[in-house]
């Protein structure tokens, strides 16, 4: 009994002497082969000359991460850890801290991130953490992964993570520029 019609009976006869021979096969597929080469002659190489020439990233690109500050230049990140537990990876691991007296210029809320990691090498990128985070503490940039031999230069750890002040004022002069 059949339950669909998508079965299809296997042709079991015998090769002919063309199949057997396969060349009309092998010179298909260089026809193809020549016709890419031709292409890419003709058209130019789809290569680009990565340190010198960038090529455009899509609007919704995700690279690296960072751990955004506020105005003040205080740390947003409250260690909530809804960022780790949606990132499907597990690719981040942090513990809690409370602050102390005298830190209110360093942290906003009463709790702070003590150790904030992301391993890249399990990272995918699926940008999660950023959804998650209510604060707006974490987000991707623009910026590609960097390579490397060594595996521990890919465990980004918070100090890796936090924006500079530099950056801050950066991001202020372009904002008053708009």
């Amino acid at each position: 009994m059949q339950l669909t019609n998508r079965s299809v009976a296997v042709d079991r006869s015998p090769m002919t002497l063309r199949e057997r021979i396969y060349l009309p096969a092998v010179l298909g597929g260089l026809k193809i082969t020549l016709g890419h080469a031709v292409k890419t002659i003709f058209k130019g190489a789809p290569t680009t000359n990565y340190p010198k020439e960038k090529r455009p990233f899509s609007p919704v690109f995700r690279g690296l991460h960072i751990l955004n500050r506020d105005e003040e230049g205080r740390e947003r990140c409250t260690a909530c850890g809804l960022c780790a537990l949606a990132c499907p990876a597990e690719a981040i691991t942090m513990e809690a801290a409370e602050r102390k007296k005298g830190e209110e210029h360093l942290y906003r809320e009463e709790k702070y991130a003590a150790r904030y990691e992301i391993n890249m090498l399990r990272c995918i990128f699926c940008g999660y953490c950023e959804e998650a985070c209510p604060k707006d503490a974490i987000y991707l940039t623009e910026t590609v992964m960097p390579a490397s031999y060594k595996r521990d230069f890919f465990i980004y750890k918070k100090e890796d993570l936090l924006i500079t002040r530099e950056q801050i004022d950066e991001r202020k002069a372009k904002q008053q520029h708009r």
